[in-house]
């Protein structure tokens, strides 16, 4: 099947021919014609698998009939992060450009000034996180009743980051009559009741098994010490025919340190994580395209989605917490039909995480060794080495008893002394030297969305 036969029009023929495709991908092949005849679409597919031409495409040739009006977007695409709504502005630009559309980036970091006078322009095409949509909203800066057609797109990941209700309100401010494109990598069941609930006989369209691997993609956990993570890291960056990796962490301080850290042992490395302004980003988003740096440290928030091409690894450098990010982590590499390579440190404290991991995609990730070796005993070895003479200085310390055992009187005495005291303030109030140690320990940071960057353009 081609392009040609989904029914789009010959100057959007025109620019997909333009941008090296003639072949559509699965969920393509499958979304685009219900989309252009209008139904409501529930769309199931891993990352990497053209999910967002499926709907960018028919978009363009419904939108270009029609008029645009000032603060009422004629349709509406909400993403979890700002990273994936450029990648979709991105889209419209590539695929849009034989057509009269405009369109309007809201993803926060930036003055509402001028995204208000973009909006009392008139867009056709409105693509928004929902925290900064819904703050214009609420300002009255953004009327939502013109809005023909809604994609909610990565919907797992909505509700990963705790959207869900304001999608919910986000609908119930839009028409009854829209069309709506639901598309997911997963289904929870709390998916499914949003589609239930807003979504009109839409049609079902799965690619791959829900939480389902790329099959280009080899995947291998490693057993590892907390302490060893770091060495095992090095060691598989330097010969393991790295080309180009994204290395996620949990945390943001750890995308910080362990950047810096690979920078210090001579890898090309940069970050990305929600404490970077959009501008820092973007800007470290490009060198690694350009290839200017070949290590991405990052975080899920803001890696969520990258289209980044011929990444040839992903490194868990930590288990992910949730299952369903371990497929989107690894869905960064093994794109378009590309081979890639995954590997994912497990300490001990990560067991439940692994498991449910292994339950959710269904298989037994293999055990990789290191060296021939088994990884998780060859890493503390560095450790071992380190103690090794503290064993040597031991003699020492049977020494140092002889010159103590001496004075015996004088050990005595300050034992007599000092049991004085100790009884006397048994019978005083202790002190609430506990109530430090039992202060709950300090909370894991949280990479939520950070609202950010405004584009328009006409497509």
């Amino acid at each position: 099947m081609k392009f040609a036969d989904l029914g789009l029009s010959d100057e959007l023929l025109q620019s997909v021919l333009d941008a090296g495709y003639d072949t559509p991908t699965a969920i393509q092949a499958q979304a685009i014609p219900s989309v252009l005849m209008m139904r409501d679409i529930i769309g199931i597919a891993q990352t990497g698998t053209g999910k967002t031409a499926s709907f960018v495409l028919p978009m363009i040739d419904i939108l270009a009939h029609g008029r645009r009006r000032a603060l009422m977007p004629r349709s509406l695409i909400l993403e979890p992060t700002r990273e994936l709504a450029a990648q979709v502005a991105e889209n419209f630009e590539k695929y849009g450009k034989n057509h009269d559309l405009k369109m309007a980036l809201l993803i926060g970091g930036v003055q509402m000034g001028d995204q208000v006078k973009a909006l009392s322009d008139g867009v056709d095409v409105l693509i928004a996180t929902p925290g900064r949509l819904m703050d214009l909203f609420e300002r009255g800066k953004i009327l939502l009743t013109g809005c023909e057609l809604l994609v909610i797109d990565e919907a797992d990941r909505m509700l990963d980051m705790g959207f869900i209700p304001d999608i919910e309100t986000i609908c119930s401010k839009l028409p009854p009559n829209r069309q709506t494109l639901l598309f997911s990598a997963t289904m929870p069941p709390v998916i499914k009741k949003l589609a239930d609930k807003f979504l009109s006989n839409p049609k079902y369209i799965e690619v791959a098994r829900p939480a389902s691997n790329n099959t280009n993609i080899a995947q291998h956990k490693i057993h590892v010490t907390t302490r060893g993570k770091r060495e095992a890291l090095r060691h598989l960056l330097r010969t393991d025919n790295v080309g180009t990796a994204i290395i996620f962490a949990n945390r943001k301080t750890t995308v910080r340190e362990l950047a810096k850290s690979l920078q210090q042992s001579g890898f090309s490395a940069g970050e990305i994580h929600g404490d970077m302004d959009q501008n820092a980003r973007n800007a470290e988003l490009q060198k690694f395209k350009d290839g200017v740096i070949s290590i991405l440290v990052a975080s899920d928030v803001a890696a969520r989605g990258l289209d980044v091409k011929g990444v040839s690894h992903v490194f868990n450098y930590d288990t992910p917490w949730h299952p369903d990010d371990y497929v989107h982590r690894i869905g960064r590499t093994g794109r378009a039909g590309a081979s890639g390579r995954a590997f994912t440190f497990v300490t001990d404290d990560d067991a439940e995480a692994i498991a449910n991991v292994e339950k959710l995609t269904g298989m037994k990730i293999p055990v990789f060794t290191l060296d021939g070796g088994d990884a998780a005993a060859e890493v503390p070895v560095a450790e071992k080495r380190e103690r090794a003479p503290r064993a040597e200085k031991a003699p020492r310390k049977a020494r140092a008893p002889k010159a103590a055992a001496e004075p015996v009187a004088e050990v005595e005495a300050p034992r007599e002394v000092a049991a004085k005291p100790v009884r006397a303030r048994r019978d005083e109030p202790r002190p609430p030297k506990d109530v430090l140690t039992e202060l709950p320990s300090q909370p894991g940071e949280w990479n939520g969305p950070v609202p950010g960057f405004l584009s328009v353009s006409a497509l």
